[in-house]
């Protein structure tokens, strides 16, 4: 990345006098973009249109990631890691999808992916105007933020009403400067097609999580189903696949090195615009403390289930995606510290202050606001200890503790009047978590969740005396008992493990639930002052962060004067870049391309390298089909391309200059995690399994070419 302003530039600054590879962009700013300059052969409407079928209406958010259709059936294609969860509940020890992989046939015998459903945007509005209207002339940043949520509530659920598959969000984007409306249609009915086995679709597991070069056949197939007459609805025999008005198309030409990629997805959340306080909270408290608590849980579980197939399965979920979150933020804690990136974004500050203060006008509106923002840090500071133990207990503290939580919370909601409620809560929040609630039990495995809470109340127990968490007094009080005898009992006692008996308690009061005597929802009830407390303190502080950071960003766009993208917010987003390999450390240089040859030569026959012995006799065979790559005599696995991405983008589609399939991404590499604060030209890179690995495996491997002929592929 040019060295621009005191040795480092933001994200932010010039981005588009500099690379275009950066930026998760909006589908409306398409235009600022200059795409056919950097060798796009289609035009933006074919991308994104308001009036006309546009490729972004193939895009889907799946099961916390992306999707595309890829057939005129409602076929397909994600990540083996975001169809994981399903693939775990759908297995048992006698039929364990997860580990085997899983084919269908036929449709008849595609099976349900349990808990999963699909989003496919159909409307983009900005909003701006008449959001910000509602907190127009409101000084207190807590009471703007009520009534604006108060509008957005308005409108979504006008839009929702009576519908059963349409979903409404606003979604604020630069801290509040601009407001976007999105509507979705919601696919309730997700089956599973066809994954190939975990050593195939996670080759390499969490040694070579975040890493390149990469070997992973990280790819699943699904399929969404409607109702007869179109609606997104769910489970039913009686449902038949859904017809997109658009669906993906198999690139025609090899992709090579310096080909321009594009990505269409739904990326999760960036930091790129946050001052130096964040980045001082989050390199030191908040990503060690998540580190060193995920690291333990995952060492608790593994310990607990290592003998135990039936409890490794039921854990498996939960386990990987702590393990990927973990190594996410290592990584950024050390690119942080190599690239002493808290004293650049402090050395940026003092130049925006030098800005600031040059003029009146200007050190009167933003010379304080950094200083200001800072300050309201200072009251998390105070209770940070006992805020990261309470945190523990709104989730991971086992299951049932979890659910009482969220029965006593849909309870006192239900008791409030409706202007009170929390936004986004109403009648059907019930319902939709009933639905849910079996997918939470699919997890659950006693032996791990005791130890869980054990965990959870032995770190309050050692909060110094001004930390404590209030409400659990009464735990350890009784001397008698020890921690680990007070959770036996709570187990043995409590009706909470019980699926049917749970979904009888959504409805009662909260003073019926103060009656039932469960240990769970005596726990939750007594710690629940606690969370109010917590719970209002963040608001706050989020509310008036919120409102420094727009200013803020306002004052950039004065400084600078430059097109700028908003962080990403797990809104409909478009990237591109060139496949392009990358210099990690002196000497050594990263191709972009890997290859089956690659897959063989790290096969150990052990996890995490256990290449199915079917697909090496497929190599040794040189049994390549169609998919041999002309330059490299191989069949490719894996590409890296200078998209620019983070978590929700798995399972998003690389399209080439031409619009057509060449890829789905799934993962960043490790020299660039810190990639959600900054993007690095240099380091920067997308890992993506190029789809001719993932039709070889189904075609060769899985014996599947019926899919490829559903997608329209001459195999």
């Amino acid at each position: 990345m040019k060295k621009i302003i005191a040795g480092f530039l933001l994200s932010f600054i010039f981005i588009l006098h500099t690379h275009g590879q950066e930026g998760m962009w909006l589908l409306s700013q398409l235009p600022q973009l200059d795409l056919a300059k950097k060798g796009m052969k289609i035009g933006i409407n074919d991308i994104y249109s308001k009036n006309q079928p546009a490729l972004c209406q193939a895009v889907l958010q799946l099961g916390g990631g992306s999707a595309s259709f890829v057939s005129s059936e409602g076929l397909i294609v994600t990540n083996h890691h975001v169809a994981f969860t399903a693939l775990q509940r759908a297995s048992s020890v006698s039929s364990d999808y997860l580990t085997k992989g899983f084919l269908a046939t036929k449709k008849s015998e595609e099976i349900k992916a349990p808990g999963y459903q699909a989003q496919l945007m159909t409307e983009m509005k900005d909003v701006t105007d008449e959001v910000t209207e509602a907190g127009k002339g409101i000084s207190d940043p807590l009471e703007r933020d009520k009534k604006i949520n108060a509008k957005i509530a308005q409108m979504t659920d006008a839009i929702e009403k009576d519908k059963v598959d349409v979903r409404a969000t606003v979604s604020e984007m630069y801290n509040g400067k601009q407001y976007v409306l999105y509507v979705y249609k919601i696919f309730k009915d997700i089956r599973i097609v066809y994954s190939p086995p975990l050593s195939i679709g996670n080759y390499g597991g969490e040694t070579d999580n975040w890493m390149w070069p990469r070997h992973t056949g990280d790819f699943s197939f699904m399929r969404a189903y409607v109702a007869p007459d179109g609606t997104g609805k769910e489970y039913s025999a009686e449902n038949v696949p859904y017809k997109p008005k658009v669906w993906l198309k198999v690139a025609k030409d090899n992709l090579k090195d310096g080909d321009l990629t594009f990505i269409v997805g739904y990326p999760g959340f960036t930091t790129r615009y946050r001052s130096s306080t964040s980045v001082h909270w989050n390199q030191e408290y908040n990503y060690p403390f998540a580190v060193k608590n995920f690291k333990e849980i995952i060492a608790l579980s593994d310990e607990i289930t290592k003998n135990d197939p039936a409890g490794k399965l039921k854990e498996a979920s939960l386990i990987k995606g702590l393990a990927n979150v973990m190594k996410n933020y290592e990584g950024k804690l050390e690119g942080m510290k190599k690239t002493n990136f808290l004293q650049k974004k402090l050395d940026f500050e003092k130049d925006f202050q030098k800005w600031a203060n040059s003029d009146p006008e200007r050190k009167a509106k933003y010379a304080d606001i950094l200083a200001k923002e800072k300050a309201e840090y200072t009251v998390l500071e105070k209770t940070r200890e006992r805020d990261n133990a309470f945190s523990i207990f709104q989730g991971l503290a086992g299951t049932p503790l979890s659910i009482a939580g969220q029965i006593l919370y849909l309870a006192q909601q239900s008791e409030k009047p409706e202007s009170e409620r929390d936004p986004g809560f109403n009648d059907r929040t019930i319902d939709e978590t009933i639905d849910q609630l079996q997918y939470a039990y699919e997890n659950y495995y006693e032996p791990v969740d005791k130890a869980l809470m054990v965990r959870a109340l032995k770190m309050a127990h050692a909060l110094p005396p001004d930390q404590r968490i209030t409400g659990l007094e009464y735990v350890f009080a009784d001397k008698s008992k020890t921690i680990e005898q007070f959770v036996d009992e709570a187990f043995k006692t409590s009706k909470m493990n019980d699926v049917a008996y749970v979904k009888t308690l959504f409805r009662k009061s909260v003073k019926d639930l103060e009656a039932l005597n469960d240990p769970f929802m005596k726990m939750t009830i007594s710690i629940d002052p606690m969370a109010i407390e917590i719970q209002k303190t963040n608001r706050k502080f989020g509310a008036n962060v919120t409102a420094l950071r727009k200013v803020y960003l306002e004052a950039i766009f004065a400084w600078k004067g430059t097109g700028m993208y908003p962080d990403a917010n797990s809104t409909i987003r478009f990237t591109s870049g060139n496949v392009k390999g990358y210099k990690p450390r002196n000497a050594v240089w990263y191709y972009p391309l890997t290859t089956l040859q690659g897959v063989v030569e790290k096969n150990t026959g052990e996890e995490p390298f256990d290449a199915p012995q079917g697909l090496v006799d497929l190599y040794q065979k040189k049994d390549f089909g169609r998919w041999s790559d002309p330059i490299l005599k191989d069949v490719p696995v894996a590409f890296l391309s200078q998209c620019d991405i983070t978590g929700g983008n798995s399972g998003s589609p690389v399209m080439n200059a031409n619009g057509e399939l060449v890829g789905v991404v799934f993962d960043g590499n490790y020299e660039a995690m810190i990639s959600d604060w900054q993007y690095d030209y240099n380091l920067q890179r997308a890992i993506s399994v190029d789809i001719r690995y993932v039709l070889y495996v189904t075609e060769k491997f899985g014996n599947a070419g019926f899919i490829l002929d559903e997608m329209n592929v001459p195999h």
